[in-house]
């Protein structure tokens, strides 16, 4: 692929960035050089490479849903003054 001035200003058109001269002159030799490792890869033997579509082996890191015994509702509503039939009375919305 050829790497040059205006197919830097097309990709930073696209990216809607406005580069001045002096950084097109500089991001110009930085650009052939990500090209040019990317390119590398065209050259890489992959036939017998399985597609590797998830790289990290995904886990539950969510613990096993063990019930244990909790509060009855009593208990839950025992320290507080704001209940009303059981349940925990909050402010008025509407």
């Amino acid at each position: 692929m050829k790497v040059d001035q205006e197919l830097i200003k097309k990709v930073a058109e696209n990216a809607r960035l406005n580069l001045s001269k002096k950084e097109l002159d500089e991001f110009l030799p930085q650009f052939k050089e990500i090209i040019e490792n990317f390119s590398k890869l065209d050259n890489l033997d992959t036939k017998n490479i399985k597609p590797s579509f998830q790289p990290i082996e995904l886990n539950n890191v969510f613990r096993d849903d063990i019930s244990k015994k909790s509060l009855t509702q009593e208990e839950a509503l025992r320290n507080t003054k704001h209940k009303k039939d059981g349940y925990f009375k909050g402010p008025r919305i509407i």
